[in-house]
C-alpha cells in the first residue's frame, strides 16, 4: 500500500534527475510512489527521467500538452497523486534517506496538521552543502504566517483532505506559488514544522527559483493581495508595516553596522584604546 506519494514537476532538469532518483531509491519508507509531471521540456528531460526510471514501478510519468507554468503542473500533481499524504520534490532536488519516513510519522502523530515541513540545506550545483535554512513553527496567523522569511519551506507535505479545503495552487501565479498553498494551508488547520535537515536544495543557473528579488518579490506580494482578500484584512496597512518599514529599518541597520565596522578598525581607535583614551573599543 502506497503511504506518500512524490510529486515531480520537471522541466528542463533531465541532467540533475539521477541524484533525485537516487535519493528516492534509498528511502528507509518503501512504500511510496513518485508522479512526474513534465511541462513540455525543450531539451531531452523526458527522454532522460524515461530511461531513468523504466524499471522502477513506483515512478509514473505524465506530460503537459504545451508549457502551463509551474502553478498548474503542480496542482494537476495533486489531482494525480493516489496517497493522502503528498510533497513536492523538484527534479534538481535531493531528499536524505529517512525523509519520507519522518514526515510520514509527523501526519500520523498529528492527524490534525494539514502541513509538515522541514529545514532545507542550501547547495552548490554538485550537491555539497552551503549553509542551512532554518524554518520556525507557525502557531498563529501572525506575521511568521506572511512567510517573509520562508518560515514554511521544503519538506513540505500535506494532507490532500485538507488540501481539499481550500481554493488549491493559484495557477496564475508564476513564482511563489508555494506561498500561496501554504498561507491557504494554514487557514483550514494547524501546521507542524519539524526542526531536521531534510531537503537538498541545489542551486543552479537554470533552477526556478533563480530570479531576481525584485520578480520575487513581486509574485509574493500578489500572493499577499489574495490572501489579503479572502481574509478580509487591509493590505495597505500590512505592506507599510512589513514591507515598507521594514524596508527603512534594514537600511537604517546596514547603516550603522557599516559604521561600527568602520570605527572599530579605525587606526586611531585602537591606539586610543591601547593609551586607555577609548574604553568603550571593547563593546564594539
Amino acid at each position: 500500500m502506497t503511504k506518500i506519494t512524490v510529486l515531480i514537476a520537471n522541466y528542463n532538469n533531465g541532467r540533475f534527475f539521477k541524484d533525485c532518483f537516487d535519493s528516492l531509491i534509498k528511502q528507509t519508507l518503501v512504500e511510496w510512489e513518485a508522479i512526474i509531471l513534465d511541462d513540455a521540456s525543450t531539451d531531452d528531460s523526458l527522454e532522460v527521467i524515461r530511461n531513468i526510471t523504466k524499471n522502477d514501478s513506483r515512478f509514473t510519468i505524465y506530460t503537459n500538452e504545451s508549457n502551463k507554468g509551474i502553478g498548474y503542473t503542480k496542482r494537476r500533481l495533486i489531482e494525480l497523486s493516489t496517497s493522502e499524504i503528498c510533497g513536492f520534490l523538484d527534479p534538481d532536488d535531493v531528499l536524505i534517506s529517512s525523509a519520507l519516513e519522518i514526515v510520514f510519522n509527523a501526519h500520523m502523530q498529528n492527524p490534525e496538521v494539514g502541513l509538515v515541513y522541514s529545514n532545507f540545506v542550501y547547495c552548490d550545483d554538485q550537491l555539497n552543502e552551503v549553509r542551512v535554512h532554518k524554518a520556525a513553527q507557525i502557531t498563529a496567523l501572525d506575521e511568521k504566517y506572511l512567510n517573509f522569511n520562508a518560515e514554511i519551506t521544503s519538506f513540505a507535505t500535506l494532507k490532500k483532505s485538507i488540501y481539499q479545503k481550500t481554493s488549491g495552487i493559484d495557477i496564475s501565479l508564476k513564482i511563489a506559488e508555494d506561498k500561496d498553498w501554504y498561507m491557504k494551508m494554514c487557514e483550514v488547520a494547524p501546521v507542524k514544522y519539524i526542526d531536521e535537515n531534510l531537503y537538498l536544495y541545489r542551486v543552479h543557473k537554470g533552477g526556478i527559483s533563480n530570479k531576481s528579488e525584485d520578480q520575487a518579490y513581486f509574485w509574493h506580494w500578489l500572493a499577499l493581495i489574495k490572501m489579503s482578500e479572502r481574509r478580509n484584512i487591509s493590505i495597505e496597512e500590512l505592506f507599510l508595516e512589513s514591507f515598507v518599514r521594514r524596508k527603512v529599518y534594514n537600511k537604517e541597520l546596514t547603516h550603522h553596522t557599516n559604521l561600527k565596522k568602520e570605527i572599530k578598525n579605525s587606526r586611531w581607535v585602537k591606539l586610543g584604546y591601547k593609551l586607555g583614551f577609548c574604553k568603550f573599543y571593547k563593546y564594539l
